[in-house]
């Protein structure tokens, strides 16, 4: 090994040929299926950079989501999180591990709890992995309030009481609670309106500037991924079928699947949207 080679940071994150399978149950003259949903995908990720995985409904890209953050465990492959081995078996792996690794998920109206005040729905994960006191809870729930763009007086609202983006920022402040090393967001601007996305878009790159956190960005939309990724890799029947550095990829895309999903996007990107909604600002009367 070279003293570069040994001196080369740790990733945060590496995958190595992580295969998903399902089992359809077979039936009356029908036999067993079984459905390759991911495979053999490897990457690394190194900490505090983004990696955007793109693909269309049903290339695998959301069942590897559920992988990375041991929803699902993998049929075949290795999980490293900061160079070790994560043992994904039911009853192996340690809270600690699973601190480390937060998800927010696309829909922000589904994945929050109707009955539960703001308050509590930040203060929970801490108080199920964590010995703090109701008090010193309350006061990290406010303060992460504060982080993601709202204010301690939502501490005792309810979440029927906030817009679409507002829940998408309390979604994520949940995701933050137990400061977890690697954030996987999936489709987590796709239910919002344009100018929405982009707020909540430089609120993410924002929290991982100010945490040092790495993303795992699932997303079907390229010009967000042009605005947020620093790699990208697209999926295709469950296959990496492209993975690279942003701008080249996007500068020159080697596979004829990402050409083609490439130029099947309308060209749009959060500086559009701004001057798209500035347009419109000005041609309301005063």
């Amino acid at each position: 090994m070279s003293d570069s080679d040994s001196n080369s940071p740790i990733p945060m994150l590496e995958i190595r040929n992580i295969k998903r399978d399902y089992v359809v149950p077979g039936g009356f003259l029908k036999k067993e299926k079984i459905i390759h949903a991911v495979k053999g995908v490897s990457f690394t990720l190194e900490k505090g950079k983004t990696l955007a995985i793109v693909g269309e409904s049903g290339c695998g890209k959301s069942t590897l989501a559920r992988i990375l953050t041991f929803i699902d465990e993998p049929t075949a492959g290795e999980l490293l999180i900061d160079g070790k081995t994560v043992d994904t078996r039911p009853g192996h792996l340690s809270a600690q591990m699973r601190r480390k690794v937060q998800i927010v998920f696309q829909n922000p109206y589904g994945s929050l709890n109707p009955r539960q005040k703001i308050g509590d729905v930040l203060g929970e994960p801490l108080a199920i992995n964590t010995g703090l006191s109701s008090a010193e809870r309350r006061e990290r729930a406010m303060d992460m309030l504060v982080k993601v763009g709202l204010g301690p007086e939502h501490y005792n609202r309810y979440p029927h009481m906030f817009s679409g983006g507002q829940r998408q920022r309390i979604a994520i402040a949940r995701a933050l609670m137990l400061n977890p090393k690697l954030l996987v967001l999936d489709e987590p601007v796709s239910a919002l309106d344009l100018s929405v996305q982009a707020q909540v878009l430089n609120l993410l790159s924002d929290l991982q500037e100010e945490f040092g956190l790495t993303y795992v960005f699932i997303s079907h939309d390229l010009s967000v991924v042009r605005h947020i990724a620093d790699q990208v890799m697209v999926m295709y029947y469950g296959e990496a079928v492209e993975y690279g550095r942003r701008d080249a990829v996007f500068a020159n895309p080697q596979h004829a699947y990402t050409r083609t999903l490439f130029a099947a996007t309308p060209q749009a990107d959060v500086a559009s949207i701004r001057a798209r909604l500035a347009r419109k600002q000005e041609r309301q009367p005063a």
